[in-house]
């Protein structure tokens, strides 16, 4: 079997491991609490669902638009008017399957042979995996506590060199939920304009923010590539919808790749996808990040007491990204043990880089908190 050397770079996605682990012991009988996975525990609001269904009564199974359909766009730009404050031309934005189709999308309009993409250590594996498919390099930047983890302006100014042609943020982010303000959305997105490149920002995760509001990079900057997502606040993660906002001047080359790629994002999804924005479904979902912002409390206070360090309080997404070196020198071994021994799935910070990584571990809030108390008394009792 011949395989493309571009594989060689691709590392395997350890929380997708450990999650089938977890399902093969839940097959065999073992109660497992899944922390690992970043899929809320919440299905699809009814609303929603209804529209789908009720798209596929009607025959709506056919291709649309590559672009996705216009009055999902419509409603998607009213959307950032809405809740930003920020006008935004429904012509710049790619429905796609899934924030996966934005990503690849926006790498395959910059990154050439050679080019480097600057992002955060620790940060989303398939960030790094979509560079290097490319044929790019993944330049993975340290980061600590001191910055939030996030990758900031001076970080892009110190590393940039000539084959740069982008940096990628998110905000919030994976794995720390930690958010970047307006003020450093902009100072980033400067550094990358005077030298000459595009900053990348994922935004899957805006919606879900505890205490405080995520300010979007296209109030700062029209010429910024910004991804977002069904999957994450709207809880719709097996629909496979995302959208990807492009600067004016990448909306043609950006809408040939998307008929070259994917034809069109899902139909049904699309349709289904309108009743999204709704007033009663939007207060539903925001019923739904009152309960994460619980849970977050919960694990703030609970974690510390198993030896667990918590350099930074996450600002949303619905992650915690905990410093386990107190218990731990191989939080791989250590995960590996959590869900053998006391049926706890989480995910080792090698998943996200190198920076430390065996010394973290993530945690997903993403179940109850009775099931998350029950987690900690599991953990607290391996000791």
């Amino acid at each position: 079997m011949r395989l493309s050397t571009r594989l060689n770079d691709i590392a395997p996605f350890q929380v997708m491991a450990i999650l089938e682990r977890a399902r093969a012991l839940q097959a065999a009988g073992r109660d497992v609490i899944h922390l690992e996975v970043g899929e809320p525990d919440f299905a699809t609001p009814a609303a929603i669902v209804e529209a789908g269904r009720q798209a596929l009564s009607e025959g709506h199974t056919f291709y649309t638009a590559a672009q996705g359909l216009p009055a999902l766009r419509e409603a998607i730009a009213a959307f950032y008017l809405q809740r930003y404050g920020v006008e935004v031309d429904a012509r710049r934005i790619i429905v796609t399957p899934g924030a996966s189709g934005a990503l690849q999308i926006a790498l395959s309009l910059l990154v050439d042979q050679g080019d480097q993409v600057l992002m955060a250590d620790p940060t989303y594996p398939c960030n790094r995996h979509f560079v290097s498919l490319l044929g790019g390099e993944p330049v993975c930047l340290a980061v600590g506590p001191e910055s939030r983890y996030q990758l900031l302006a001076g970080d892009v100014d110190e590393a940039w060199a000539e084959r740069t042609v982008a940096a990628m943020v998110a905000s919030p982010a994976n794995p720390t939920g930690t958010l970047l303000t307006a003020a450093e959305l902009a100072a980033l997105s400067a550094s990358c304009k005077r030298h000459g490149g595009s900053l990348i920002v994922d935004e899957i995760y805006h919606g879900l923010t505890y205490g405080c509001d995520a300010a979007t990079a296209l109030a700062v900057d029209p010429d910024v590539f910004v991804i977002n997502s069904f999957s994450k606040y709207f809880q719709m993660t097996g629909w496979r919808l995302g959208w990807l906002v492009v600067p004016d001047a990448y909306v043609e080359p950006a809408l040939r790749l998307a008929q070259n790629l994917f034809l069109c994002p899902p139909t049904m999804a699309q349709h289904a996808a309108l009743a999204a924005f709704q007033p009663q479904v939007i207060a539903e979902l925001e019923q739904r990040r009152a309960e994460f912002g619980r849970r977050c409390d919960f694990l703030l206070q609970a974690l510390p007491s198993l030896g667990w360090k918590l350099p930074v309080q996450p600002e949303g997404a619905f992650y915690l990204y905990a410093d386990v070196s107190d218990v731990t020198d191989d939080s791989f071994a250590y995960c590996a043990r959590l869900l053998e021994e006391v049926n706890v799935a989480i995910t080792p910070g090698a998943d996200f880089g190198c920076y430390r990584a065996a010394q973290h571990v993530r945690v997903a809030y993403t179940t109850s908190i009775e099931r998350l108390t029950e987690a900690v008394a599991r953990i607290a009792s391996l000791a």
